[in-house]
């Protein structure tokens, strides 16, 4: 594997993946609706993930694809325009790239493809900690999106033997942006409860990326992702007690361990994360086993 395909290459993930990539020896074709950002591929192109003409242009030389082009949030269009963009986006690159018999494809789905979190229902997720298998509840569009996202790698495994993860990312921002995010849950806890106060490093985010195009797994692969602690400082017992009180724990937790079962991105991927917004060295051991 020599040239790697990101799309979404502008977006906060995409310009850390291209960064990442290119440390780790790759070349890069970067693939975006527009630059707001100076990118750092060798081959940035402006195109749309939707668009077969252009996918098929920017797959040229390629060995892999990373697929992140998205409508990140259901707040940032109708419901029509986010489940239709993400939906047809990730179809079309994986269409693309299986029938120019691209053997491996990362997309990025999300903590939210099991509904819960943004579900405009009072509903609890069935359990914790969350895996992939969890019970499914769906009420908005870009969960839907990232749920059919996860059946659309399926399908491409399937249909041309194309080797797919979705990884399901959780918050992922950079550590300076996380500490406004646990300000923010700090205050009212309740608005993360739902998804388990999870979180990502960026830079270890990016290393997940890098582990699932690396990972020699083949078929089509559903794989959660979070740091090992939670994001806000307070133990996570204590804040199930009091907003998640009729919750299943399927497994005890301690300290401010997470509440996202990443068992899969240790045993299929082999990564685990480095990166907690609690500890002043910036690394971490597993708080759980």
């Amino acid at each position: 594997m020599k040239r790697v395909l990101v799309t979404g290459a502008d977006g906060s993930i995409g310009r850390a993946a291209v960064i990442g990539l290119q440390k780790s020896g790759y070349d890069v074709t970067g693939l975006s609706l527009r630059y707001d950002h100076t990118s750092t591929a060798d081959r940035p192109l402006a195109g749309d993930a939707r668009s077969a003409k252009d996918v098929t242009a920017a797959l040229d030389g390629v060995d892999a694809v990373l697929h992140l082009a998205a409508i990140p949030h259901p707040s940032l269009g109708t419901p029509e325009e986010v489940f239709e963009n993400n939906v047809a986006a990730t179809f079309n690159v994986l269409a693309q790239a299986g029938q120019q018999g691209i053997d491996r494809v990362v997309i990025a789905s999300s903590i939210n493809a099991f509904g819960v979190p943004m579900n405009v229902n009072e509903v609890q997720p069935a359990y914790y900690p969350l895996d992939e298998e969890v019970e499914a509840d769906i009420a908005d569009a870009y969960s839907l999106s990232k749920s059919v996202d996860e059946q659309s790698a399926r399908m491409a495994w399937r249909r041309w033997g194309t080797n797919v993860i979705a990884l399901r990312f959780p918050l992922v921002k950079t550590r300076e942006e996380l500490f406004k995010f646990a300000a923010m849950a700090e205050r009212d806890p309740s608005v993360m409860a739902r998804e388990g106060w999870a979180y990502l490093d960026l830079r270890d985010g990016v290393r997940a990326i890098i582990a699932a195009l690396e990972s020699p797994a083949g078929g089509a692969h559903v794989v959660g992702l979070a740091a090992d602690d939670i994001l806000i400082d307070r133990q996570t017992d204590e804040l199930l007690r009091e907003y998640a009180p009729t919750v299943p724990l399927r497994r005890p937790v301690t300290g401010r361990g997470s509440l996202v079962d990443t068992t899969r991105a240790r045993e299929l991927l082999g990564f685990r994360p480095q990166y907690s917004i609690h500890d002043e060295d910036q690394v971490v051991s597993a708080v759980t086993t």
